[in-house]
């Protein structure tokens, strides 16, 4: 394989593949690196698995912003690419350098350049129950969806806040599957303080457009549509088998095979923590923000693992990045027009969806690290003995230091404590991530390692 190259990109979602799309079209040598086994991203997941002309059906479950991914990955399309699938990347050196795993074995690939589209991942929502058999997130069961068509059988019940809540809703119906409810947790505060962004939504017609359409498929299924719940909790013993909440001033109880939650998504900040970049703490969106670094200007960060921002906007910015590695001024202040554009809506869409104080600060009860099984009580304890950030809650309870490395559990650890302390997220900060950022055996380090000098 190459050895060295003027660009690599890491993700194959909408921004990655913009990227190196721009890029080849610069003839500017790229690398593609993605943990998963086709391109697409999460949003995209699944794209090349299907003929739309083979399997009309598909396409009209998944919706026309689906399809859109086609287009984009044939814009990719190049037979003499450098694109490495099922490549987990498991550290980045400060000086270009990328290790990664692939079939089994590491490797490691020198880019003079990174651009880091590492995507998103679903923001947690803890609440009681929500660790049953039958309880998983909407993006998970949306991946199931795309990548092998799988729906739920039985009973569905879908809770919680945000766009994507909508779309599967739509989706699940146009799969036939049996929706009992869908619940709907935002609260009505939340509408109100959005409405001095209108403008801004008025602007992105298209948006707008789309989200109207999948109300008005969601009123004519006639399918129970609640708003404004409250106090949401899975029951159920081995399995979930309904949703309570309050609703109106009033106890509600939805019998349900499966329930599925939903409230936003956050960027992936794996990579980014472990590189050393700085992050920021972004108030309107819940989440940390990485930020470029002078010491480290070899890396470009690009869509949601920068700042939630939706597929569109996505694959602008990661156009907007390979341009500025060329000399097409024009264009690129075209493409930088659209993106602001694009982002019109997104301080209105942040702060209708901002996720309930619920899911932020949950009861003593609830599990808030899934891993250790550590309680929302268990850090509010920890926090009274004397823990001052979440770096030592480690030493106190051990949240974080389960297989998924904090990736769940860090957003909502963080809240917790810095509510009960009465401190800022920034004073409480994150958890420190170090390399490798993926599991990686020492069988495949000790083969990658023999007779070279590996730099770990």
């Amino acid at each position: 394989m190459i050895s060295r190259v003027p660009l690599a990109v890491i993700g194959a979602g909408p921004a990655g593949l913009a990227a190196v799309a721009e890029a080849r079209r610069q003839d500017i040598e790229t690398a593609l690196l993605d943990e998963q086994m086709l391109p697409g991203g999460q949003i995209y997941r699944g794209i090349t698995m299907a003929d739309p002309l083979a399997d009309p059906e598909r396409e009209e479950i998944l919706g026309p912003d689906y399809t859109r991914g086609r287009d984009l990955l044939l814009r990719e399309a190049d037979p003499g690419r450098h694109d490495f699938f099922g490549a987990s990347v498991w550290q980045i050196s400060s000086n270009g350098r990328i290790y990664f795993s692939r079939d089994g074995k590491a490797d490691e690939l020198h880019a003079d350049r990174i651009i880091l589209a590492t995507g998103a991942l679903e923001r947690p929502m803890p609440m009681p129950g929500w660790t049953l058999p039958g309880v998983m997130g909407a993006g998970a069961g949306q991946t199931l969806l795309k990548s092998l068509g799988l729906v739920p059988e039985g009973r569905v019940v879908l809770a919680g806040s945000g766009p994507l809540l909508w779309l599967l809703t739509a989706q699940y119906l146009r799969a036939g599957v049996d929706i009992a409810a869908l619940v709907e947790t935002t609260p009505a505060a939340n509408a109100r303080a959005a409405m001095r962004y209108l403008p801004g939504l008025l602007r992105q017609r298209e948006l707008l457009g789309q989200g109207r359409a999948l109300l008005k498929e969601l009123r004519q299924s006639g399918v129970q549509h609640i708003k404004k719940a409250s106090g949401l909790a899975a029951i159920g013993d081995d399995q979930v088998r309904a949703l309570t909440f309050k609703h109106k001033g009033m106890a509600r109880e939805i019998p349900c095979a499966h329930l599925f939650l939903h409230t936003g998504v956050t960027p992936n900040i794996q990579i980014t923590k472990a590189l050393g970049l700085p992050h920021e703490w972004d108030h309107g969106q819940r989440c940390w923000r990485p930020r470029p670094s002078p010491d480290l200007p070899h890396i470009h960060l690009v869509g949601d693992g920068a700042g939630i921002v939706g597929a569109r906007a996505a694959a602008l910015q990661g156009r907007i990045a390979a341009m500025k590695l060329g000399d097409d001024q024009a264009a690129l202040g075209e493409a930088e027009a659209e993106l602001r554009q694009c982002l019109a809506a997104r301080a209105y869409v942040d702060t209708l969806f901002a996720p309930g104080e619920e899911f932020l600060d949950p009861g003593d009860e609830t599990i808030v690290c899934r891993c250790e099984e550590v309680t929302a009580g268990g850090i509010r304890a920890f926090a009274h003995e004397g823990c001052r950030d979440v770096n030592q809650l480690k030493a106190y309870g051990r949240p974080g230091m389960g297989p998924c490395q904090g990736r769940m559990c860090g957003l909502v650890v963080a809240e917790v404590l810095s509510r009960s302390l009465g401190t800022t997220m920034e004073d409480v900060g994150y958890f420190r991530l170090r390399w490798p950022s993926q599991p990686v055996s020492m069988d495949q380090l000790a083969n990658f390692a023999e007779g070279e000098d590996a730099g770990l």
